[in-house]
């Protein structure tokens, strides 16, 4: 037997003929890709011959295989499975050591060289993404071995290459030393995932280019960096637009440049200009945008300005192709970004294809990009033996942070340098952040797991709470912090402050971002966040019988995983928004309206430099969700930080009904990432002119109750034993009273709860358990008593859950009242219930009958999901949908679909109008194919049961959202207690 080759036991970033970092950057010098089909093997082990970089193999038998991809992607399985991890190493802690099961695929190809080749150049191959170590030949010979899965590197190869056919070989082991470095929230999907390219660089070319830019007052300047050797110059730098050429005949001539009067680059006006710098041998091309980076004091600005990130955590995946780049949808995925309000894009937890950064600069994203490191799964061992503190490591570590500063430091975009994810601290993070501070001092440095700050720049955490995150941002405040000593925190608290990861968008949710949003304004060393994340990373996969899902952890077999964690997106796997996505867009508009109470408007520019004037401001009135007024508001342009009030238009008022103004500021012209007419903001005002229900009749006070039994007829509804059993010719079965919800990913979570108590949460418990410790899925009904008089109905029904004292007592009462049936539910708990409720509702059970409801019409909330703490992006209106586009399709079915404070609602030739309660609040409404409980027992779509009913559900109340699957709880304000509840509901007769 062969032993695995030493150098999987070694903690070097790589070895042989690697070349030193560079720029990426255009260049006219010749490049040859090698993307394409290789001839592919994969051995379940590394104890292998090197029989794979003989010219000579006979490889004929081997599998063909596209390059870039993941081998586990590819094929039906044959090539191993995907597995996921969030914190878990899938292979035991025994740092630097993998196992010997190692899953190890050998490449082969061969390329022609063409014979004008350029002579005297210096040959290099390039890899920009390879899991985990490789180990590449040409031509027979070994060229060297590289780590830093999402790190480019070159070898030079110029003795190897030769005039027409070459023999490329790599050998790519799953598994390395390197692996206990990338520990990322994401896939484990080895292969060749980037490009490979073979490049000519001559001898009188460039060998690196940075141009630094900075802008002040106006105008903007250039730092040039030009690594070239002697035959190179005269070396000439142009930016035509500018009217910018400089030569340098010499290096000593190489300073900083003014360029005069120069608009700004910014996320909101990215302005770029085209430059060149040629030598006699090469010509590189960049696009330059000027801007400064500074800190000042507790502030964070770009161009003088205080910057507020309205960011997310930006993976790069994809349910086919994984993590391999398709500009594209790359642009695509950036536009809509854009288009929700988000303004930057932290690169969890790695760089991500350099053309990605490409497209920042252009369409306008604020960059924190991050270095390929996390070490996470040390944690729960204590970070006994983390790497981040062991010398053996020190080189890995700071080739990683160069080989991460080098490639991307031409970009406006990044302003700030993140040295990785969870890796705890240490030396050679230390070190890391002195090598960035000594190589760029233009930008800061940044590294959640300081939390002492000892080595960074600004101070950042991970999904503190709200009151927490208050006491971060209270000037004079002594409250401890994280980790940290009062000194320490003392002077964590003299830094810009932002949340690297917030908000854990799993499933649901999440709740509570204006809550963070609201603090952000009132504190000005707070600086923003960045939600958690951007995208669901589901696999594409198909169940035996071809039905089609998106797979999480645990589907394909792993020994150990982390579930659907990875389901934590504002997007689902299919690039489907979420409403917690379209929630996100309104906190984070970059417009703010607030109405007065003397019929006018205030208009506030909460851009960080641009005016309004690519704005317009449409109104419209409408009566009952029905438009019957609309115009523009004439506003001028307003700058960045100021405010303008408006008066708003006279609109015409019903007399007996609701009357809503809404004003949306909206694209006055298309951009490049949304169209002419794209809502960027909006608001609205109520201007009814009467409470609500006040035309509705009185029901009538009824005292002639005796008791019944048998069937009841009330106008078109029809009752056997007191239960409802048809309603307007059709068979409808309930009311029925319901407190489950199927849980979310927050409901199930018990991440965090608030150190104050004030969330009511229990440390490590989650509501889920609570909700089934308590029975309140399993709930039981017994009818107490059934009473009539003429023209209404009432039961009373005893409800409660096995092996349980707590109950509820549930009063229904059926009363005609004119030409409508009204409905009034009465729900009083019992004493004792000790934990929150997921909502107070009833179910009617509405059979297909061969006919099943297509959709539903209402006049409410809109016109997707909202929760108590996830409401501000719905508007009131009237809107339709099918049942299907009232859920949303969730990795993990749960909870969805409740619309908030409706008043009239249609479904399937019933009619409905709700009425306040006593506190003047409404009923929201759900309607789905399954019931609470048949979703909680799926763990994907496709496990659902067909339906033959269609379940409505009234809610009086929901519990809110939270983010607890990674985060706080649900905030006190939006909590629902145990507590007696009114459902006051008409039917049409």
């Amino acid at each position: 037997m062969v032993l695995a080759p030493a150098y999987l036991s070694d903690t070097a970033p790589g070895s042989g003929a690697r070349v030193a970092p560079r720029a990426w950057l255009r260049s006219d010098a010749p490049t040859l890709s090698l993307d394409g089909t290789w001839r592919f093997r994969l051995s379940p082990t590394a104890d292998l011959p090197d029989d794979v970089a003989e010219p000579a193999l006979d490889d004929s038998g081997w599998d063909s295989l596209p390059v870039p991809s993941h081998w586990v992607l590819q094929g039906d399985g044959e090539y191993g499975r995907p597995i996921y991890t969030n914190v878990q190493f899938p292979f035991p802690l025994d740092p630097p050591h993998v196992p010997d099961e190692n899953p190890t695929g050998d490449y082969r190809r061969t390329f022609e060289l063409a014979a004008d080749w350029p002579e005297g150049a210096r040959t290099v191959l390039r890899f920009d993404g390879v899991e985990s170590l490789y180990r590449v030949w040409l031509n027979g010979v070994e060229v060297g071995i590289a780590t830093g899965s999402r790190l480019a590197q070159e070898f030079d190869v110029t003795t190897l290459v030769r005039p027409g056919t070459n023999h490329l070989a790599v050998r790519v082991h799953q598994w390395s030393p390197a692996s206990y470095l990338e520990d990322q929230d994401q896939w484990w999907l080895p292969g060749i995932f980037r490009e490979v390219t073979l490049a000519a660089r001559p001898a009188d070319g460039l060998g690196d280019v940075w141009l630094r830019t900075g802008w002040a007052d106006g105008a903007g300047w250039i730092e040039p960096e030009v690594i070239a050797g002697d035959a190179a110059f005269p070396i000439t730098l142009r930016i035509p637009a500018l009217g910018v050429e400089t030569v340098w005949t010499g290096r000593e001539q190489i300073g900083r440049i003014e360029v005069g009067a120069v608009e700004p680059w910014t996320a909101e006006s990215p302005t770029l200009h085209d430059a060149t710098v040629g030598s006699t041998g090469e010509t590189v091309s960049l696009r330059l945008g000027f801007r400064t980076v500074e800190i000042r004091g507790d502030r964070f600005l770009v161009n003088g300005e205080r910057v507020v990130f309205h960011g997310m955590n930006r993976h790069e995946a994809h349910p086919v192709r994984g993590r391999v780049f398709d500009e594209a949808h790359a642009r695509e995925d950036l536009a809509r970004m854009k288009r929700f309000n988000v303004n930057a894009i932290r690169t969890s937890h790695y760089p991500p294809h350099p053309r990605l950064l490409d497209l920042a600069d252009e369409l306008g994203f604020w960059v924190i990009l991050e270095c390929d490191l996390e070490t996470h799964g040390f944690e729960k061992n204590g970070w006994r033996g983390n790497p981040s503190d062991d010398p053996a490591w020190r080189e890995a570590y700071l080739d990683r942070i160069e080989r991460t500063v080098e490639r991307d430091k031409n970009h406006p975009s990044i302003v700030m340098w993140s040295l990785g994810n969870e890796s705890g601290t240490g030396a050679n993070l230390a070190a890391m952040s002195a090598w960035v501070h000594a190589r760029d001092a233009s930008r800061p440095v940044h590294y959640e797991g300081d939390y002492t700050g000892e080595y960074t720049d600004v101070y950042s955490r991970m999904y503190s709470t709200v009151p927490e995150t208050e006491q971060i941002g209270t000037d004079g405040s002594t409250a401890p912090l994280l980790g940290c000593t009062p000194a320490q925190g003392a002077r964590q608290r003299t830094k810009p402050f932002l949340l690297c990861e917030y908000a854990h968008a799993m499933g649901n949710g999440p709740g509570a971002l204006d809550q963070y949003e609201a603090l952000v304004d009132a504190h000005p060393r707070l600086h923003g966040g960045f939600v958690w994340e951007w995208r669901d990373h589901g696999i594409l996969s198909r169940t035996a019988d071809g039905t089609p899902f998106y797979a999480y952890g645990g589907d394909f077999g792993e020994v150990v995983h982390d579930g659907n964690f990875v389901m934590d997106g504002m997007i689902l796997s299919d690039d489907t928004p979420t409403p917690g996505l379209y929630e996100f867009a309104a906190v984070a508009a970059p417009v703010r309206f607030a109405f007065d109470r003397t019929g006018a408007v205030t208009i506030e520019n909460r851009r960080h430099s641009a005016a309004t004037d690519d704005l317009r401001f449409d109104w419209r009135a409408e009566h009952d969700g029905r438009v019957v007024a609309s115009g523009v508001l004439p506003v001028p342009a307003i700058p960045a930080g100021a405010s303008r009030r408006v008066e708003l238009p006279d609109v015409p008022v019903a007399a007996d009904g609701e009357t809503w103004l809404t004003v949306e500021a909206v694209l006055a012209a298309p951009a490049a990432w949304a169209p002419d007419g794209h809502v960027v903001a909006s608001a609205q005002l109520d201007r009814t002119a009467r409470p609500l229900g006040a035309d509705a009749p009185a029901a009538p006070r009824i005292t002639a109750w005796r008791d019944a039994e048998g069937s009841t007829t009330l106008g078109s509804a029809v009752f056997e034993g007191g239960r409802l059993v048809r309603l307007a010719g059709r068979a409808v079965g309930g009311p029925r009273v319901e407190l489950f919800r199927a849980p979310t990913d927050n409901d199930e979570g018990g991440a965090f709860s608030d150190p104050t108590g004030s969330d009511g949460a229990v440390p490590g418990v989650s509501n889920a358990s609570l909700w089934r410790a308590h029975g309140l899925d399993r709930l039981v009904h017994r009818l107490v008593a059934i009473q009539e008089a003429p023209g209404a109905l009432r039961t009373r029904t005893r409800v409660s859950a096995a092996d349980s004292a707590l109950s509820l007592t549930v009063e229904t009462v059926w009363a005609l009242v004119g030409d409508e049936l009204e409905l009034r539910v009465e729900v009083s708990p019992s004493a004792g219930w000790p934990t929150v409720w997921p909502r107070i509702g009833v179910r009617f059970d509405l059979p297909d009958d061969g006919d099943p409801i297509p959709s539903a019409e209402w006049f409410g909330l809109g016109p997707r999901e909202s929760y108590p703490d996830s409401i501000r992006s719905a508007r009131l209106g009237r809107y339709a949908a099918t049942v299907e586009e009232l859920s949303v399709p969730y990795a993990r079915p749960q909870e969805t679909g409740h619309r908030s404070a409706v008043r009239e609602l249609a479904v399937g030739g019933l009619t409905l109008r709700t009425l306040p309660d006593g506190r003047g609040r409404l009923p929201g409404f759900v309607l789905t194919r399954h019931t609470p409980q048949q979703l909680a027992a799926a763990g994907h779509p496709y496990e659902l049961p067909a339906s033959g009913t269609t379940y409505l559900f009234l809610d009086a109340a929901q519990h809110g959202l939270g983010s607890r699957a990674c985060g706080p709880d649900v905030w006190p304000e939006f909590s629902l207690r145990p507590e007696a509840r009114t459902l006051r509901v008409r039917f049409g007769a």
